[in-house]
């Protein structure tokens, strides 16, 4: 048997905003995910539901080498001698 937990929502109303409509976020709701101001959104429509999740983003360079660790880095890779390239 399929049982789903059933998660804390609250009720809201979608607005004109522009031309656009708009729906506010309670903050208890907000902090869950850890979204505020400025946060990037994703939206998407799954089986007539609305999915709005905050967008991934991208690693910066100094966080990507700060994961580097003499264990994880690879050998150097040759690729032939300097000078014979194609072109």
């Amino acid at each position: 048997m399929n049982q789903e937990k059933e998660a804390a929502y609250v009720v809201t109303k979608v607005q004109k905003w522009g031309n656009s409509l708009a729906v506010r976020i309670p903050s208890n709701i907000a902090e869950q995910p850890a979204i505020h101001q400025g946060s990037e959104m994703k939206i998407s429509v799954e089986n007539q539901k609305i999915i709005l999740a905050p967008k991934k983003k991208k690693p910066a360079l100094k966080e990507l080498l700060a994961k580097v660790t003499p264990e994880n880095r690879h050998a150097e890779i040759g690729f032939g001698v300097e000078g014979n390239e194609f072109i």
